[in-house]
C-alpha cells in the first residue's frame, strides 16, 4: 500500500477500527452538542430579547390606555352673586279700568262732546241726555214752594192775630192751639216742597254723565240719538290716572320667586322700547289647568302701551351668592336634578343638586356644590358613574 491509499483511507474513515465496538462506528455526538448549543443560545438571546421589550411595551401600553381615556371639559364654578331674571309674557290692560254708565233714569243722548283717547278731568261731561219733560217738572216743583211758602205766610198771620185777641178773652185756648199746628203744618209742607224741587234738579243732573275721575278716555261707546238707560252696558271705560299694567303669566315655580315691589321692564310688541315698571300685585291663586298664576306690573302711561295689546316682560327676580354653572352642566331626570363631578382617580360621581335664579350667565345651585368641585362642563349624558376620564379643565369664559 502505497501513500496515497494510506492518507485516502484515513480521510474516507476518521476513526480508526480499533474504536469499533461489535463492528459499529461511534456516534457524532460532539457536532450535535455544538449545534444544540448554539440553538440554546439563539433561543435564550431572543427569550431575553422579547422579555426586555415586551416589559417596555407593557409600559408604554400602559401610557397609552390611559391618553385613550375620554378627554372631558369641567370647570370649578367658585361663588358668584347672581341677579335672577325670570321672563314672561302678557296681555296690556288699565291697571284701574272704571266703566261709566248711566246712572239715571236715561233717555234719548243729545251729545257726546268727546272721543275715545282724549284726557278728561273728574266732573267733565261725556254725554248728555235729553231733559226737555224734567225741566218742566222742576219748575212745577219750583211753583208749588211758592204755594207752600204763601200758605205758611198766611197761617202765621193768622196764628199772630189771635194770640193778640187771646188777650182780651174773644179767643180761647183751643183755637190758639189749632191755629198754631196750622202754622206749623204749613212750614213743613215748605220744606217738603223744596226738598222735592232739589230731588228733581238731582235727578236732572244725573242726566249728565260725567267723568268719575280723571284719566284717559278707552273706549266711547254711546252715539248722539241713542237711546240708553240704567241697563245699558258701559258708555265710556276711562283708565285712571292713565297708568297701564301687564297681566304678566308666570309659572308657580317661578312666581314664588317674585315679590311686590321688584322691578321689571316691558316691552310691547312691535316697538324697540323697553318700559320700566314695577311688580305690584301677585296672583293669590295657580290657574289649575296652566299651573301660571298672573304678576301685575304697574307702569306709568306711554303712547305705546295700549290695553289688549302683547307684550314680554324681565323681571328681577332677586340676588344669591352661589356656584353658577351652564344649562350644559345640570342634568335632570325622574329622580331630580344632578351633575357629574370628578372626584378621586378621576371618576366621575353623581351630585344632586338644587337649583334657583337663572341668569345670563347661568344657573344657580342653591344645594349640592360649595364651588370648588370640578364639574363636567358638557357630555355629561354620554358618562357613568364611576367611569375614569380624564379632566380638562375649562378656560375662563368658555
Amino acid at each position: 500500500m502505497n501513500y496515497e491509499t494510506t492518507v485516502r483511507s484515513e480521510l474516507s474513515e476518521p476513526y480508526p477500527s480499533e474504536a469499533l465496538e461489535g463492528g459499529q462506528r461511534p456516534a457524532r455526538g460532539w457536532r450535535k452538542w455544538i449545534a444544540a448549543g448554539v440553538v440554546v443560545l439563539f433561543a435564550g438571546a431572543l427569550l431575553a430579547y422579547f422579555l426586555t421589550q415586551g416589559g417596555e411595551a407593557g409600559g408604554v401600553g400602559a401610557g397609552d390606555d390611559a391618553s385613550q381615556q375620554p378627554a372631558i371639559t369641567v370647570v370649578a364654578p367658585g361663588q358668584t352673586t347672581v341677579a335672577g331674571t325670570i321672563n314672561a309674557t302678557g296681555t296690556l290692560a288699565a291697571r284701574r279700568e272704571m266703566p261709566v254708565g248711566v246712572v239715571g233714569e236715561g233717555g234719548r243722548v243729545v251729545s257726546v262732546p268727546v272721543e275715545a283717547g282724549q284726557w278728561v278731568r273728574q266732573g267733565q261731561v261725556l254725554a248728555v241726555i235729553d231733559r226737555s219733560v224734567q225741566v218742566q217738572q222742576a219748575q212745577s216743583s219750583a211753583a208749588q214752594i211758592e204755594v207752600a211758602r204763601s200758605d205758611a205766610r198766611l197761617a202765621q198771620s193768622n196764628l199772630d192775630r189771635a194770640l193778640q185777641l187771646v188777650e182780651r178773652g174773644f179767643i180761647s185756648k183751643a183755637d190758639v192751639d189749632r191755629l198754631t199746628a196750622t202754622r206749623d203744618a204749613a212750614a213743613a209742607r215748605v220744606k217738603v216742597a223744596e226738598a222735592q224741587y232739589r230731588e228733581l234738579l238731582a235727578r236732572n243732573a244725573r242726566l249728565n254723565i260725567l267723568a268719575p275721575a280723571s284719566g284717559l278716555l278707552l273706549t266711547r261707546n254711546v252715539e248722539p240719538g241713542q237711546t240708553v238707560s240704567g241697563s245699558s252696558p258701559a258708555l265710556f271705560t276711562i283708565a285712571r290716572g292713565g297708568e297701564m299694567e301687564l297681566l304678566a303669566e308666570v309659572g308657580e315655580a317661578e312666581l314664588a320667586q317674585l315679590s311686590t315691589g321688584v322691578a321689571a321692564s316691558v316691552r310691547p310688541v312691535g316697538t324697540e322700547k323697553d318700559f320700566a315698571g314695577q311688580v305690584w300685585q301677585l296672583a293669590p291663586v295657580i290657574d289649575a289647568q296652566r299651573r301660571q298664576g298672573t304678576a301685575r306690573i304697574a307702569l306709568p302711561y306711554a303712547p305705546e302701551l295700549r290695553p289688549g295689546g302683547f307684550a314680554t316682560a324681565t323681571i328681577r327676580s332677586g340676588t344669591v351668592v352661589a356656584p353658577v354653572l351652564p344649562e350644559s352642566a345640570i342634568l335632570s331626570d325622574d329622580e331630580g336634578s344632578y351633575v357629574y363631578v370628578v372626584g378621586r382617580d378621576n371618576k366621575v360621581e353623581r351630585r344632586r343638586v338644587e337649583t334657583g335664579l337663572v341668569s345670563a350667565e347661568g344657573i344657580a345651585v342653591t344645594e349640592g356644590l360649595t364651588g370648588r368641585e370640578r364639574v363636567v362642563l358638557r357630555a355629561g349624558g354620554f358618562l357613568s358613574p364611576g367611569e375614569t376620564i380624564r379632566p380638562v379643565l375649562a378656560k375662563a369664559g368658555s
